[in-house]
């Protein structure tokens, strides 16, 4: 049992009291459907992680537009072009 003063929890009632939250930051630019898949698989991995429910899982997505995003002190783009990369490809299963 955890205690803070007077304030008890069992493991059972930690497990119901604490959500996790995943923030995940990405560039702008994938589809709401892509996003979904992502939501599912983190909330899933979190469940299996934590065991924990799926309703006390929050997932937060926070897209950055290119512009706000570098690499190595690089806007992402120009990183890209330097290093000969190319915008990863996305796949639509």
């Amino acid at each position: 049992m955890w205690s803070w003063g007077s304030f008890n929890l069992d493991s059972e009632k930690i497990k119901r009291f604490y959500m996790p939250v995943v923030i995940i930051h990405m560039l702008s630019g994938r589809s709401s459907e892509m996003k979904r898949k992502l939501i599912k698989k983190v909330t899933d991995a979190v469940v299996d992680s934590l065991n924990v429910k799926p309703e006390s899982v929050r997932v937060i997505i926070n897209e950055v537009d290119k512009e706000n995003f570098a690499v190595a002190g690089l806007p992402i783009e120009e990183y890209r072009a330097k290093n000969g990369l190319s915008k990863v490809k996305s796949k639509n299963k």
